[in-house]
């Protein structure tokens, strides 16, 4: 009966405290590196809403000028929501202004809600465009330009 259970002590395998403390110890390393990563991916990703929506407005100010000869006076943003009802949903981004600039040109801005960056996209009266933005939320580059 002693011999048997010599032999089942044996047979019987398993890991050491040491090999479990090195797989929790390599388990961490791996979690502290993808962390990191997928927090920045994701304020990219809510970026991206304010981005879309900028443009959406963009193009919604562009349908404006044609409606009304080519001019923005008078443009808000209630007249660009008039035209893209979708610029009104506001649980990822928000829109802040479209408006004239003066001289000529016109100015749209929206605001990521969950990182509270800005993205604006500007139309000279020569009729550049440019595209800034405000924040560090993943979106918008170190330039501030997008």
């Amino acid at each position: 009966m002693l011999n048997r259970l010599r032999q089942r002590s044996k047979d019987e395998g398993g890991f050491t405290l040491i090999e479990l403390l090195v797989v929790i110890l390599i388990i961490g390393i791996l979690a502290a590196i993808a962390i990191p990563s997928f927090l920045n991916q994701r304020g990219k990703a809510q970026d991206s809403a304010a981005k879309v929506q900028a443009r959406t407005a963009e193009t919604a100010a562009e349908t404006y000028s044609t409606e009304h000869n080519g001019e923005y006076k008078e443009l808000s943003t209630a007249e660009v929501k008039k035209i893209e009802p979708t610029l009104g949903e506001e649980k990822a981004a928000k829109l802040l202004k479209a408006e004239e600039k003066a001289g000529g040109g016109y100015v749209v801005e929206s605001e990521s809600v969950p990182t509270k960056d800005t993205f604006s996209i500007e139309r000279t009266a020569t009729g550049t465009i440019v595209r800034k933005c405000t924040g560090t939320g993943g979106g918008c580059p170190p330039s501030k330009e997008w």
